[in-house]
């Protein structure tokens, strides 16, 4: 190993953060971009399925928590971003990639949402599946990801909170409120257990990301962890899981689930998903809408570098 190599595992090893001044592996760094650059597209397209409600929302006060979210995912995606340039990549470069098609971004937003349920059990499972997994990258060992998910943590803990109220009002509504609740839940129970991703044994960067302490958690931990949370919470609700298998095991201390239909699961990965065309194809007119005020806010930067200059 050379002296950079060393200090660098070094500091892995004693849990310390790696900065982005710190000498790196080009692996470490392109892991890193993927990896940071895909959760930033996640974020944004996120916004889409959430934000197909707001002009919907029963109430007035509903509307304003929905936008309030949807505001904060765009945030998420800022901060994301952000950290992604730490690593000597442009914002422009990683968008570039993902309207190519060459990023990804979480299966779990290629699909449709139907009802005002939907807002409830996005913000219940999808949000706290997303919790699970972001909370043990609080921990990465690079550190301006680390940090950037402290606070998105946060915020997404509001967001979990305000899908399971919005649940557990229609729970306690009418027959049909409840019967929309379930329904919405079935639609999405297994989509939120594919977000963790595919087995550990069939992952092509969890190995290496583990070594690194970029990924602390596998993938099949962090999804038993989630069912483990969510089963009792199912229960509060009065609503129905749609996996005929789930059941406590007393001997694991785990609760049993069904398989996943992983078929489906990189049908949707490789682009054939419900929504997949439509969630891209608006991503990229968003983007090509807005490139008027990306070129006014580089010149205004432009002539306010010249004034200081002068000055």
């Amino acid at each position: 190993m050379t002296s950079h190599e060393e200090r660098f595992q070094a500091l892995i090893d004693s849990e310390e953060k790696i900065e982005s001044t710190d000498w790196m592996p080009d692996g470490y760094r392109a892991t890193l971009i993927r990896q940071i650059a895909q959760h930033a597209h996640s974020e944004v397209i996120g916004m889409q399925p959430e934000g197909n409600w707001i002009t919907r929302a029963p109430s007035l006060d509903r509307k304003a928590i929905l936008m309030a979210k949807v505001q904060d995912e765009a945030g998420h995606g800022l901060y994301l971003y952000s950290a992604t340039e730490t690593l000597g990549v442009t914002r422009d470069e990683v968008v570039e990639l993902l309207h190519q098609g060459k990023h990804k971004y979480s299966s779990i937003f290629n699909y449709p949402t139907l009802s005002w349920a939907d807002m409830g059990t996005i913000g219940w499972l999808v949000d706290g599946a997303a919790i699970t997994n972001q909370v043990m990258l609080t921990r990465c060992s690079y550190g301006p990801y680390s940090r950037a998910m402290v606070r998105i943590c946060k915020e997404e803990s509001f967001h979990q909170r305000q899908g399971y109220e919005i649940l557990l009002a229609l729970c306690r509504g009418t027959d049909e409120q409840k019967a929309m609740a379930q329904d919405s839940v079935n639609r999405w129970w297994w989509p939120s257990l594919m977000m963790f991703g595919p087995h550990d044994s069939a992952s092509t960067h969890s190995e290496q990301s583990m070594n690194w302490k970029i990924k602390r958690v596998s993938n099949d931990d962090l999804r038993q962890q989630f069912v483990d949370m969510t089963v009792p919470q199912a229960d509060y609700l009065g609503l129905t899981l749609p996996d005929p298998d789930l059941q406590w095991n007393e001997e694991r201390g785990h609760y049993d689930f069904g398989s996943i239909d992983w078929d489906e699961f990189w049908q949707v990965v490789k682009g054939n998903g419900p929504m997949n065309r439509e969630r891209l194809s608006h991503k990229i007119k968003a983007w090509d809408d807005g490139a008027w005020v990306r070129e006014a806010a580089a010149a205004h930067a432009a002539k306010q570098a010249r004034k200081k200059e002068v000055a």
